[in-house]
């Protein structure tokens, strides 16, 4: 009877919660990285170079930076249906006037503001799940809800492609209308989050009597086993040994997505196809890791095991970039994104599930803010190293051999993680939380 119950209250929570935020996570992802396709044609009619592009795609981080723990406490405060619909508002506006810059500097001031807008939407996401889902199940409701990232870019970079063929439109340019047209979804589902959102379950009036008293004890009872030996207070997120550790793994993985994210569409170009052509060769490695990132979430969940999960997982994505750094056929390159997708994707998942194994209540909502806030500073590193990198040599093969390097980085660090910590970040945390 427990089980049947278990079973019904889950399976209605999932349905409630996950294709929603997927929905809101796939926009999201399509505003903060359609810059890699406007670009195809934007550094022509501005004049940008590849550095201008790479410097100005990556700002965006730094403003991520600056707001996260910020946004994340006040998130945990006002609860998520308040501050989701503002953030969600908040980067529609400010990613539609991406189509009205005007040269380097107007550039980099609105992708900074856009990473401040964004601030606070992932990590809320993270810790709101956190609040309605039991340890064991996260990993793979976690895999879900990021698997909008890659749909979004299999789905979105045929559409942006696409977008960019409204040239002169109204006097318009291709990737003008794509900002525009793009940001609009935010601005909507800013305001279906505020009716949508339930903040807690004690507030799910959609759940039976009988399913609501159930999932509030079990993830009460959850708390309180954690509370002997999890940090409750803001500093103690700030300032945990784990969180910072946790944040230089992230780092590598968020340099590894967002290296696919803005400049896979410019080096699939550079072997000499059309726009569109890209656009369809690009959705086809996220379309893959899709797949690939529920299974392995799944096995992580059954087994109980994170740290391998993420290291295997790393080193996978590392060859990836290495092959696609010396790819000189449109299949090789192709196959070699493939697998880099493939490794990012499933890294994350059993990644994202370590914090709350040692953090609770505001030291979670500050924890998970900072190693994504931190952590996302791999998105401004990567895509700007890149960026220099081709300048100065003409060439993607060194920029790619360094993000590739910071992947292996990750690897060791989950691995001496897990052996330094007495009770470690993996199989024995799972099981006991």
């Amino acid at each position: 009877m427990e089980m049947d119950l278990e079973k019904r209250t889950l399976r209605k929570v999932s349905w409630r919660i996950v294709p929603f935020i997927m929905l809101l996570y796939f926009i999201a992802y399509i505003d903060r990285v359609n810059i890699g396709f406007a670009s195809l044609t934007m550094k022509t009619d501005l004049g940008f170079t590849a550095s201008i592009l790479g410097f100005g795609a990556g700002i965006f981080f730094w403003g991520y930076f600056l707001f996260e723990v910020p946004s994340n406490i006040v998130l945990h405060k006002v609860g998520a249906r308040m501050w989701i619909a503002r953030v969600m508002v908040t980067w529609g506006i400010i990613s539609a006037c991406m189509a009205f810059v005007k040269g380097p500097t107007s550039f980099y001031i609105v992708r900074f503001l856009l990473g401040a807008a964004e601030a606070g939407f992932f990590p809320g996401i993270i810790l709101y799940l956190s609040y309605w889902f039991p340890a064991r199940h996260r990993a793979s409701v976690t895999a879900f809800f990021m698997a909008a990232a890659p749909i979004s870019t299999a789905l979105g970079s045929p559409l942006s492609a696409a977008l960019l063929e409204m040239n002169g439109v109204m006097g318009l340019h291709g990737w003008q209308w794509l900002f525009v047209i793009e940001a609009v979804p935010a601005l909507i589902l800013g305001v279906v989050v505020f009716f949508y959102m339930t903040d807690k379950p004690e507030k799910a009036k959609w759940l039976q009597d009988d399913e609501r008293a159930w999932l509030v004890g079990v993830m009460n009872a959850e708390a309180a086993g954690r509370a002997t030996g999890a940090k409750h207070g803001i500093i103690s997120g700030l300032a945990n040994p784990r969180v910072l550790a946790l944040s230089l793994i992230y780092f590598g993985t968020s340099a590894g997505l967002y290296t696919l994210g803005i400049w896979a569409p410019q080096i699939i170009k550079h072997l000499g196809v059309s726009s569109m052509t890209v656009g369809l060769l690009n959705a086809i490695p996220p379309i893959v890791s899709v797949v690939a990132m529920v299974i392995w979430s799944r096995h992580s969940d059954r087994t109980g095991e994170r740290t391998w999960h993420v290291v295997l997982a790393c080193v996978a994505a590392a060859i990836g970039l290495i092959v696609a750094a010396m790819a000189g056929s449109v299949v090789g390159l192709i196959a070699a994104l493939t697998l880099v997708n493939i490794g990012i994707s499933c890294a994350k998942p059993p990644l994202w599930t370590m914090p709350t194994m040692f953090l609770s209540g505001a030291a979670a909502a500050t924890g998970i803010a900072t190693i994504n806030s931190i952590g996302n500073l791999g998105g401004f590193a990567g895509p700007a190293v890149i960026g220099w990198i081709k300048e100065s040599t003409g060439s993607y093969s060194g920029g790619l051999y360094f993000v590739a390097g910071l992947l292996v980085m990750s690897a060791v660090l989950t691995l001496l993680l897990a052996r330094s910590q007495r009770t470690p970040v993996s199989a024995g945390n799972a099981a006991a939380h």
